[in-house]
């Protein structure tokens, strides 16, 4: 309906994606899990209001686990910029209005354990990939660069008070581990685990930007984010590989 308009700006298809319609389908999705018989993880949520019909399954009983983003804990319609550069931040489901409250929902769900994991997987468009979108938001590539700063960004919560500190190793390790099916090998430090350990700097800071961060990826759509706390060293099964 909105392309028949003539309305083909990147901000329409955040615009033509509302929350109701994201509840709806985590509704009909926990209803054949439930016939089904089988448990359900329901990753991405981006609305209060798709949280809240996770949360009234397992409230009845149901296995059902939750997981969101970080772009969707820390970033709002409001935030996206006019024009066509809004294509940067589009992806899907799409970013949510900061004002109505979603943000501090999924937060709060994070702190007291209601959500699950916060993950992400990783789909970086660059700026000229996103161009195919021109004139059309039903052909931009959907996706964020996120996942090198997926830690720091749930970290920044411990800092502000929103997530507990052991809270965060669970939605950002233990957890996704165990919803994967890899814990205890992954997930926790313990004996006959894999040694996949980060040491973790809180006294440290960093500013988030294209001209620092590790992805092939050439913008950011959290530019100039200071955030509290640093990874300082990584090991992968006991090695040194940062």
């Amino acid at each position: 309906q909105a392309v028949g308009r003539g309305v083909t700006d990147p901000i329409h298809h955040l615009l033509t994606r509302p929350a109701s319609m994201e509840a709806e389908a985590v509704h009909r999705v926990v209803a054949l899990a439930e016939i089904a018989g089988c448990p359900l993880v329901i990753v991405h949520i981006s609305s209060q209001e798709a949280f809240a019909e996770a949360v009234i399954a397992r409230d009845r009983g149901l296995p059902v686990f939750t997981e969101t983003c970080p772009q969707y804990l820390w970033l709002g319609i409001e935030d996206v910029p006019e024009g066509f550069e809004a294509a940067k931040f589009v992806c899907s489901p799409p970013l949510r209005w900061r004002s109505e409250g979603h943000q501090a929902a999924l937060w709060a769900g994070v702190g007291s354990g209601r959500m699950d994991a916060v993950a992400t997987d990783h789909c970086p468009f660059t700026w000229e990939q996103k161009e195919a979108g021109r004139g059309d938001f039903r052909k931009i590539p959907n996706g964020l660069g996120v996942v090198e700063h997926r830690v720091d960004l749930v970290y920044q919560g411990v800092v502000d008070g929103w997530v507990p500190l052991t809270r965060w190793i669970d939605v950002i390790a233990e957890t996704p581990a165990k919803l994967t099916g890899i814990y205890p090998r992954k997930g926790t430090i313990a004996p006959g685990s894999d040694a996949d350990i980060v040491i973790y700097d809180p006294a440290s800071s960093q500013v988030l930007s294209a001209a620092t961060h590790h992805m092939h990826l050439d913008y950011s759509v959290f530019e100039g984010t200071q955030v509290s706390g640093r990874v300082e060293t990584v090991l992968l099964r006991g090695s040194v590989i940062v």
